[in-house]
């Protein structure tokens, strides 16, 4: 019996692919959502934005994830600027905060607004 030629990529690259699948669904979020401009009717509309809904719990999760982050942005930081005295890499990591703060905010008035009861 032949067997077909095995087309795969090597583990290596697999497993290297699956982390950084991973590592940015951990970190983001989007993933989670439909878009619901691209809805072609009324239904599909009010499903999309019903899913959203659903998986609008998922979001606190994020934040705090991201708060870590932003926190350990915030202390290293501190660090290089005080213990260093690393100006430039100490601006470096309070503009990663800084920036982790405004994902933060991003998130906080997504989730308020999809868990809302008055979505329409």
């Amino acid at each position: 019996m032949a067997t077909l030629p095995d087309h795969r990529e090597p583990p290596s690259l697999q497993a290297e692919d699956r982390f950084g699948q991973t590592l940015y669904r951990f970190l983001f979020f989007d993933w989670l959502f439909r878009d619901v401009s691209r809805a072609r009717n009324l239904y599909e509309r009010h499903a999309a934005r019903e899913h959203n809904r659903r998986m609008s719990r998922y979001l606190p999760v994020y934040m705090r994830r991201w708060s870590v982050l932003a926190g350990v942005d915030f202390a290293l930081g501190f660090l290089c600027e005080r213990v260093m005295s690393a100006t430039v890499l100490s601006a470096l990591f309070f503009t990663g905060s800084c920036v982790t703060l405004t994902g933060i905010v991003v998130m906080t008035v997504s989730w308020l607004f999809l868990s809302s009861t008055k979505l329409s």
